[in-house]
């Protein structure tokens, strides 16, 4: 067993960046929440160091597990959405769920700067934008 400092900061971070995406999430009776996303994340960030350490720094050996994380968090997030009758609902919980792998995938690489950004637009966006849909959603 042979992990860094780094990594386990990096893996630790990626977690805790997750958590106030999932409590808002959980607070709304969403489909996923306060465990769903940081484990999204949490995996996500994983799967990028191992690919970042197997593949020993190779950007196509990353590329290539990068586009297998994007299509697996595409199906795990397909299954947040519940279509009814006339309504389609979850899809910000799915493209919520598929931006925390984004920030999992930023923190192995050390791109802490883009995962806190990422994180404070995906919370503005479900947060300080709902009433605005619910007001829209009553039209």
């Amino acid at each position: 067993l042979s992990i860094t400092t780094t990594q386990t900061a990096r893996l630790v971070i990626s977690f805790l960046l997750a958590l106030p995406i999932g409590w808002e999430q959980e607070v709304e009776e969403r489909t996923a929440g306060l465990r769903t996303f940081p484990l999204v994340s949490l995996g996500s960030c994983g799967l990028m160091l191992v690919a970042h350490t197997i593949g020993n720094g190779s950007a196509d050996v990353s590329s290539r597990i990068l586009q297998g994380l994007v299509t697996g968090i595409g199906f795990v997030g397909g299954g947040a959405i519940l279509k009814s009758d006339k309504s389609v609902r979850g899809t910000a919980t799915a493209a919520s769920i598929w931006n925390m792998a984004v920030v999992g995938t930023a923190m192995a690489f050390g791109l802490y700067g883009i995962a806190g950004v990422l994180v404070i637009i995906d919370f503005i966006s479900l947060r300080a934008l709902l009433p605005f849909k619910q007001n829209l959603d009553r039209r």
